[in-house]
């Protein structure tokens, strides 16, 4: 599995890097939980992708395995103002998100390019805000420090794929449960943070929001990833929903064919325009939550057209909100 090289090539990675006298095959083996001949596997990997990892020692059984000290060093001399311009503006992006687990590593990263920046490239970056910014959309508390040793704890779990029990705040049952659980992923979205996690109670994936986990105790029990997850984790839903995709089609009036025109709300989209201005959508998505409330937000400007189920839930919906007005 790529995905598993990677985490157990990082931690290795990681490793190295934190340890100053270097580190041996069989304490990096013994680390991530593997045979010493995967270990050397994976150095030379990482030699090859093009970190400097070299090692000291004239027997195979004491060589300490190191990483010079600034691997980055002929990256940083040739960045150029708009490489760096461009990183500016990508952070803002990324500090924007609710929970980053990483917050302090970028503030330290770009504390040093701005060291070694000329005064005039810093003025230069200091004005980026008054020409491009990012805002957030809804999101969890972002002065939450509990939320972000939650999310490193999470990466610590799935890194090291150990099984976790939480009490967590179900937002379906409006009430606190408790899970043992195996973490597969974080994902970002819709402005928060989710945990995929397998749970073998309910034998299915479950997905969790950051925020509601009430308490996490990562246990000494590990677990094997048997199961794939997509890339796209979420590419079946419009929102965070795990659910077989079903063929949806919408009508949207003319007054917002427009701007329905000009967005990609979905990859499965395909857009019909009509001689008065209506606009007919198809998709293939999940018919869960997420999709009602996007498609409620246009109002009386769109109709749903099939399937029969989806258009009587949201004209209850619409019927409820206004007998509660």
């Amino acid at each position: 599995m790529r995905n598993a090289e990677v985490i157990r090539q990082w931690q290795i990675l990681r490793e190295i890097e934190s340890k100053r006298t270097g580190v041996t095959i069989h304490e990096l083996a013994t680390l991530v939980r593997v045979t010493t001949r995967t270990i050397r596997r994976d150095l030379q990997a990482l030699q090859e992708a093009g970190f400097a990892i070299f090692d000291e020692g004239e027997e195979n059984e004491t060589k300490r395995w190191r990483l010079e000290t600034q691997p980055f060093r002929s990256v940083q001399e040739g960045l150029t103002v708009s490489d760096v311009a461009a990183l500016y503006l990508s952070r803002a992006l990324v500090e924007s998100l609710t929970a980053w687990p990483l917050s302090d590593e970028l503030r330290a990263a770009f504390a040093k390019i701005e060291r070694g920046l000329n005064p005039r490239t810093r003025e230069f970056l200091a004005a980026l805000p008054e020409v491009l910014s990012a805002k957030p959309g809804p999101r969890a508390d972002p002065t939450s420090t509990r939320l972000v040793d939650v999310t490193r704890r999470l990466l610590d779990a799935i890194r090291d794929r150990r099984v976790i029990e939480m009490r967590y705040f179900s937002a379906a049952s409006n009430r606190a449960k408790v899970y043992s659980a195996q973490p597969y992923r974080l994902a970002l979205a819709h402005g928060g943070l989710y945990l995929v996690a397998w749970v073998p109670q309910y034998d299915e994936f479950r997905t969790f929001a950051a925020e509601r986990i009430e308490r996490l105790t990562i246990g000494d029990e590990t677990f094997r990833k048997t199961r794939e997850l997509p890339a796209e984790i979420f590419g079946g839903s419009m929102g965070v929903f795990f659910g077989p995709p079903e063929r949806i089609v919408l009508e949207f009036d003319a007054r917002i064919a427009a701007y329905v025109r000009g967005r990609v709300w979905h990859d499965s989209q395909q857009l019909t325009a009509h001689d008065d201005g209506r606009v007919t959508m198809t998709l293939d998505v999940s018919n869960d939550w997420a999709l009602r409330s996007w498609i409620m937000g246009f109002g009386a400007g769109v109709r749903v057209v099939s399937p029969s189920g989806l258009a009587d839930t949201i004209a209850a919906e619409f019927t409820s909100a206004l007998r509660r007005s």
